[in-house]
Order: structure tokens, then C-alpha cells, then sequence
């Protein structure tokens, strides 16, 4: 995995984690043991629901404990001139006709229909870095590109509102 990540983004890990552990699994647990008292467990449809849920709940720990495992720990700031992590930056797509404001977060943080894009997305790889006015070339593809004009940006900081990414 070696996700490049916050410590912000570790906290918000630990704490999910701390949640599915302490909460959620003993909950979950419970609800498989009331169900399988329903009887006839190949028609209880409770039941298989109420394992399904479990199992969810275990998976997702392993996935957050593997990326706490894997982690390469970023800072969250970056040089006050050019766009960085956790920036607001407003750009310019001409062959659409579009101004829009982002901001760069972690993978884990990502929300691209709320505006805040990954900074290993295209978009966001190709704007850190850079200052307003620049223009630069977003690569999606090998067949598939668009260039933008950075319009401005604003220095952000790691907000710990932002959640964390669900599946």
C-alpha cells in the first residue's frame, strides 16, 4: 500500500479502528448470535445479513490496520509560494470554459464530487508544486490530457473535519 499520509490521517485511522474494535464488533457480534436463534439458519435471512455486517466491520480493520502497517508519514505543510497539501487552488480549463476551486488532500480524505482531490490524482499531481498563473498539462492518460491555468491559491492547513474515506 504505502500510502503517503497525515499524521491526522493515522489519528483518524486509530480512532475508527479503536471504534470498530470497542463498539462495533461487540454490537455486531451480539446480533449474529441473536439471529442464529432464529432457527433454520439456510432460510434466515437475518442472519445472513447480520454476518454480512461483521464481516464488513472485519474487513475494513484489516484494511486500516494495513495502512497504519504501511504508512509513509508526510508533513502537511508545504513552501508558503507554491501549491502544496491541504492548498485551495482556483484554475482555469479554457477548452471548457470552466473556473473551479479545489483543494489537494490525502488518498484517504479524496472527494472529488465535494472538491477535495487526491494529491496522487492527475489533477492533483499536476498542480503541486506550481505558483498562480502557470499553466500545466493534467495527464490522465496516455491518450487523454487537458491543460488549466492556476488562477490563485490559497495555503490550507490539515483539516481534521474532513473524514476519512469509507468503502
Amino acid at each position: 500500500m504505502y500510502d503517503e499520509l497525515t499524521e491526522v490521517d493515522i489519528q483518524k485511522m486509530r480512532d475508527e479502528l479503536k471504534y470498530r474494535y470497542e463498539v462495533l464488533a461487540p454490537a455486531l457480534g451480539a446480533e449474529v448470535k441473536r439471529t442464529r436463534e432464529y432457527g433454520d439458519l439456510s432460510e434466515n435471512a437475518e442472519y445472513k445479513v447480520a454476518k454480512q455486517e461483521r464481516n464488513k466491520n472485519r474487513s475494513r480493520i484489516r484494511y486500516l490496520e494495513a495502512m497504519i502497517r504501511t504508512a509513509k508519514v508526510i508533513p502537511a505543510s508545504s513552501a508558503p509560494d507554491v501549491i502544496g497539501l491541504f492548498d485551495h487552488v482556483t484554475y482555469y480549463r479554457a477548452d471548457i470554459d470552466k473556473t473551479k476551486t479545489i483543494q489537494i488532500v490525502t488518498t484517504l480524505r479524496q472527494d472529488a464530487l465535494a472538491g477535495f482531490i487526491s494529491k496522487e490524482s492527475p489533477l492533483g499531481h499536476a498542480l503541486l508544486g506550481h505558483h498562480a498563473g502557470e499553466r500545466v498539462t493534467v495527464v490522465v492518460s496516455e491518450t487523454k490530457q487537458y491543460e488549466l491555468e492556476i488562477v490563485s491559491f490559497e495555503k490550507g492547513e490539515d483539516n481534521t473535519d474532513l473524514p476519512i474515506s469509507t468503502f
